[in-house]
Formats: C-alpha cells, structure tokens, sequence
C-alpha cells in the first residue's frame, strides 16, 4: 500500500508540475466520447504515457490524453480514455487516476460512458443520468489494505452518485430540451458482451444499462468522499426476445453522434455548480 500511495503522489506531483490550477472537477470520458473536452478553454494536454505509474488506454475510440483547463468557468481536469477491467488492469490500477485526481484537490467526479440498453423505451443514442450501479464484475478497487487517511474501511454506499449533481443535470435536460433518461447501471467484466440469458437476468435484476466500466471509478470516488455524478449514453439496446449482433464501429458512431447532446448537458450541469 505504500508503494501505491507513493506512486498516486509521484504522478499528482507530475500533472501539477504541469498545468497552472487547481480541479475542482475530475471528468472520465469513454468509448467515442472524448469530444466533450474540445469545450475547454485554455487547455493543456498531458498523454498518459508521459505520467509516472499512469495506465495507458488499449481500447479503439479512448485518445489516452488528460485535458486541463477551464469549462463553464469551473477548473477540470479531463481523461479522454479510461481504463477496464477486461484490459488485464486490475481494480486499483483503474482506481488510480480517480485517487490522483483526488491528491490534485478535486471535490467533484463526472463519469460518463457508452452503454447497452435493457430497459426496452430506451433507444440508441439516449442519455442516462446514473441513479444507482450494481456491480457484477466480481471486483472491488478496496480489496486489501486500507489506507485511512483515504477513506473509511466499509464505506457506504447509500448514495453513489450524488442526489445534488443528478438534480442539477435534470434540471439542465428540461431547460436545454435535451431527452435524457434516469435508471440502474449493471457492471460487468467482460470482455464479450452479454447472452440473451444474461440479458433477461440483468433486466430482472433491476437494471436499466449495462457496460464494463465506471463501477471500479465510482466506488474509488465514494471511498475518497467525492461527488459523483454518471452520465451513461445508450449506444444500442438490448432485447432477448430479438436479440441482434452488436457491432463494436456502430457502437462508437452513435456514442460520437450523441456526443453534443452529451457536451450540453455537461456544460449546463457544470455551469449550475
């Protein structure tokens, strides 16, 4: 634990020594949607491969590049590119950007990423703000020692994604007129994507989407006290009964084509703040 914790701050010491504020907001952009950072100004750009300790994107549509700048008048600091279970990194390796983050002062995680649909009145292309994960990776990033000056040992987990910060986003649909959903996010390793069998038991579970990331963010967030909201973006949806192929470049043509509506409703939120 040592060894990681010194690693988090060698690669904070790194970004800070390399942009000229402070973030507030720490954002997490998936598959095909990295073009919400092209909204922020005076920005620096630092590739993940420069970062001391940092993990490098292995994924078709991540750019692999942190963004720091100024958005709506809020210091953020931006990853195009995130990390996966499916990828070999494990728990705490993808925990790792959200505790630098965390080091370099921010207060407020954003999470945003690609998703299939299981509730059958979602479409391709819709936006769903987070309300509650369920976590079926069969991993968690506070396995092992715990480091109390980080967060609690059992940390709860009563409201992972912010009430405040969801509000503030609805509220942002409604006067933008931008269609936005609310439901469950189900978590899952992959990386082959699900049966129809699997489908009908994620539905059954109670969720709404499905995708192999954000869940291993989130609890790493919830642990370090911040704020976090999660924005997923429905790039096909998911009938067992009719089940069709899912095909990874239409995958990221239609997370890329509801990337403006998804740069309008952070912008919005961001600016309520």
């Amino acid at each position: 634990m040592e060894g990681y914790r010194r690693n988090v701050d060698e690669a904070a010491a790194y970004i800070r020594s390399h942009i000229d504020l402070t973030p507030r907001i720490g954002m997490v952009l998936g598959t095909g949607l990295g073009g919400a950072a092209e909204c922020i100004e005076s920005a620096g750009t630092i590739s993940y491969h420069e970062i001391p300790h940092y993990p490098v994107s292995t994924v078709t549509g991540h750019e692999g590049r942190l963004v720091c700048g100024r958005w709506m008048g809020q210091p953020v600091l931006v990853m195009q590119g995130r990390f996966h279970l499916y990828e070999g990194y494990s728990p705490r390796q993808i925990a790792f950007p959200i505790r630098v983050m965390k080091a370099l002062g921010a207060e407020i995680l954003v999470v945003c990423s690609a998703a299939g649909g299981l509730n059958p009145l979602f479409d391709p292309g819709d936006l769903m703000v987070v309300s509650d994960h369920i976590n079926l990776t069969g991993h968690n990033p506070l396995i092992g020692p715990n480091a109390d000056e980080w967060g609690p040992r059992f940390p709860d987990m009563t409201e992972p994604y912010g009430r405040r910060l969801q509000a503030l986003a609805l509220d942002t649909a409604v006067e933008e007129k931008i269609p936005v959903r609310r439901g469950v996010y189900v978590g899952v390793l992959g990386p082959s994507l699900e049966t129809a069998a699997e489908t009908r038991l994620l539905k059954a579970a109670g969720a709404d989407a499905v995708g192999m990331s954000m869940v291993m963010e989130v609890i790493t967030a919830v642990h370090a006290g911040l704020e976090t909201l999660g924005i997923a973006v429905i790039t096909n949806v998911n009938l067992p009964d009719h089940y069709q192929p899912a095909i990874l470049e239409e995958i990221i043509a239609t997370a890329r084509k509801a990337g403006p509506a998804l740069t309008r409703l952070l912008a919005g939120t961001i600016g309520r703040l």
